[in-house]
């Protein structure tokens, strides 16, 4: 193994909350004769192709400046977003698939417009006012990177907020060409926000060979050479903004020379059976499932009629799991300028509500076993993602909701619920621990990772992160604590007594599930019982917030206006359902009775867990002869005084339904 996966200390820096950054992949296809573009357009054609025009009517929205190495997506949506003679950018269906659109409305596009990002990033300078432009200078590297990497490929120094906010292509944020230019040198190798870029001869790098592509339009028009680039396809594109370390300060702003893994998602999926690198027959990409491909022909550029459809074609869906955020943005997307409508918005919301309905988790609910004192049931979760569920910035959550009510369906037993503030009920003050084992409603099964500061102490300011106090996050299937990576993608605070987290049957490790174990207190309940078990999942929780909205900026106080109106209502993730049906009591173990000891040493037998249901008790010889009687209602325990005679004793006990006869032996 390559050292690149570890010790990644060294490209430690202060670091921010980042979208999920993902290749685009997209290249002017078509055969065609290697003439001037210029050759097949009239002079106003010409111009407005040069103004990036020839998109829908919101089209301007997008940014058509350029910068030294830089070009806004206005510019590219001239050919390759909508198309209004409809050739360009569908499917041979008729659906539109334009690059533009798709990508518009996603996280990626509105990275530098998300006003958590830029509420947290105004958080974290407001706790160490020292470290404000290194901290906005490394957030807007990921966030903001047209604007970011072209101040510093300049050489003229640390890019600021106040920067982004009069800089359109920063504000463009994880826009077309910061993709399509990174660098095959050094291709995982780099992270933290360090992204390579080839800039001499100004390439563009796409899925296509270049016999197969026609390069000229791009050429003339935008000034990039459209070249093919077989890394744009592979994960290590993603890897410069999905391994993110953090230098760790003290309490008082002092670095403390330690460093804190803040996300890892990259890392994660190395350390995983997704790895195409370690098992090329069965990895996936992360464009595999984030920029799902289709094989109908697609032409890909507009305005050329003789290019002829390509295959395969990578949609620039982008999906993540952020539903919470998208609808933010579209709530309000005037106030923070995002350039994408509601129908948009609503595409990406839907794609991302399917991927994590569809292809997150799996889930099963067993009632082992069930008596009526106790159900003893299993909630089992298997990981169906490439990396750890949930991944990314460490707000993120996932938890269990397990109900079960009688036939009537008054609930008996609840836990994981959550209330009007959207909090799960019953959460511990700070973080609450990882279980194996549940047996109280207060306690519920939450898969998050929580920071420590240098204290210990929980803490949501990154600069402060020094310790994960737990990461209880559900490890993708092949995940190893033996990994070259696993320093960086630490399991934390699950006991070593969870034998089933991450591990089968057999206690081989990698299996990327986990089974919770619930002992619920029945009550007497001898019924039916309907047991439903629900996954949720909440990007932004209310305790994540918490420490933030103590400060006031006016980033802070616009996120806590929106944030405050928004519906917080977690996802449902995943949903199982089992009915137990029992229509009544079949042993003295189901009633919850216990007669012991047997046989009886000192003449004293003793009976427990007599309860309403249990009308009479007697005791006989072998005979018949009455030895003792008791009847309903004289408590849960009754201590029997044996003749001296030694033998065999009939104990009946009987119910409505019916009588149960146990022998005791005394000698």
């Amino acid at each position: 193994m390559e050292q690149r996966y570890s010790k990644l200390t060294r490209f430690g820096a202060f670091g921010s909350v980042l979208a999920v950054v993902l290749v685009a992949m997209v290249g002017l296809a078509g055969r065609a004769p290697e003439a001037e573009a210029r050759n097949y357009h009239s002079a106003a054609e010409l111009a407005s192709f040069r103004s990036g025009g020839g998109g829908e009517e919101d089209t301007a929205r997008l940014p058509m400046g350029t910068n030294q190495y830089f070009m806004g997506s206005g510019r590219c949506a001239g050919c390759h977003g909508y198309d209004p003679a409809g050739y360009a950018g569908v499917t041979p269906d008729g659906v539109d698939v334009n690059v533009t659109d798709d990508w518009r409305s996603t996280m990626m596009a509105n990275s530098a417009r998300d006003p958590f990002w830029r509420a947290k990033v105004s958080h974290e300078g407001l706790v160490n006012p020292d470290h404000r432009a290194v901290l906005e200078d490394k957030c807007t590297s990921c966030h903001a990177p047209a604007g970011r990497h072209d101040k510093h490929m300049l050489g003229h120094g640390l890019y600021s907020i106040a920067e982004l906010m009069d800089d359109s292509l920063g504000l463009d944020g994880v826009s077309c060409v910061p993709c399509h230019i990174q660098s095959e040198d050094s291709l995982g190798l780099h992270f933290s926000g360090k992204l390579i870029f080839d800039t001499l001869n100004r390439p563009l790098y796409g899925p296509y060979a270049n016999e197969d592509i026609f390069g000229a339009p791009m050429s003339s028009f935008v000034g990039y050479e459209p070249q093919f680039g077989a890394h744009v396809m592979k994960a290590g594109l993603c890897a410069g903004c999905h391994t993110l370390i953090t230098a760790t300060s003290d309490l008082s702003g002092q670095p403390t020379g330690g460093s804190f893994v803040e996300q890892a998602t990259y890392h994660e999926w190395l350390n995983s059976r997704y790895n195409e690198e370690a098992f090329p027959e069965i990895g996936i990409s992360c464009q595999g499932c984030h920029m799902p491909r289709i094989f109908d022909g697609v032409v890909i550029s507009a305005n050329y009629l003789f290019l002829q459809p390509k295959s395969p074609f990578g949609l620039h869906h982008l999906a993540g799991g952020n539903t919470f955020m998208l609808e933010m943005l579209k709530e309000h997307k005037e106030t923070l300028g995002v350039p994408a409508t509601d129908v948009q918005f609503d595409s990406t919301i839907a794609r991302t509500n399917r991927l994590l309905q569809q292809n997150s988790l799996l889930l099963d609910v067993d009632v082992v076993s069930r008596d009526a004192d106790t159900a003893f049931i299993d909630v089992k979760l298997t990981n169906l993602t490439g990396h750890k569920f949930p991944t990314g910035y460490p707000s993120r959550r996932a938890w269990i909701e397990l109900e079960v009510t009688n036939s009537s369906g008054t609930s008996v037993f609840r836990s994981g619920g959550w209330d009007e503030g959207y909090e799960v009920i019953g959460h511990d003050a700070d973080w609450e621990r990882h279980y194996d084992l549940i047996t109280d409603a207060g306690q519920a099964q939450i898969y998050e990772m929580v920071m420590g500061d240098v204290n210990g102490d929980k803490t949501t300011v990154l600069d402060r992160a020094a310790v994960p106090l737990k990461d209880n996050r559900l490890p993708p299937l092949g995940f190893s604590t033996g990994h070259i990576t696993y320093d960086t993608t630490l399991i934390a605070n699950v006991p070593v007594s969870d034998t089933n987290f991450n591990h089968d049957a057999t206690n081989v490790e990698g299996s990327g599930t986990d089974i919770v174990h619930y002992h619920i207190p029945m009550g007497g309940q001898v019924g039916d019982i309907v047991v439903r078990a629900k996954v949720w999942y909440q990007s932004s929780p209310p305790k994540w917030m918490e420490e933030m909205f103590d400060f006031n900026s006016t980033e802070i106080d616009l996120f806590r206006s929106m944030y405050e109106a928004a519906d917080n209502t977690p996802v449902l993730v995943r949903q199982a359902e089992t009915v137990d049906v029992s229509t009544g009591i079949d042993d003295l173990r189901e009633l919850g009775v216990r007669i012991f000891p047997n046989p009886v040493r000192d003449g004293h037998l003793v009976i427990t867990g007599l309860d309403g249901r249990v009308l009479e008790v007697t005791v006989h010889d072998v005979s018949g002869r009455l030895v003792a009687r008791r009847g309903a209602n004289i408590g849960p325990r009754w201590t029997v005084e044996l003749p001296p005679v030694k033998g065999t004793y009939i104990v009946s006990i009987r119910t409505r339904e019916r009588t149960f006869i146990e022998r005791v032996v005394s000698f």
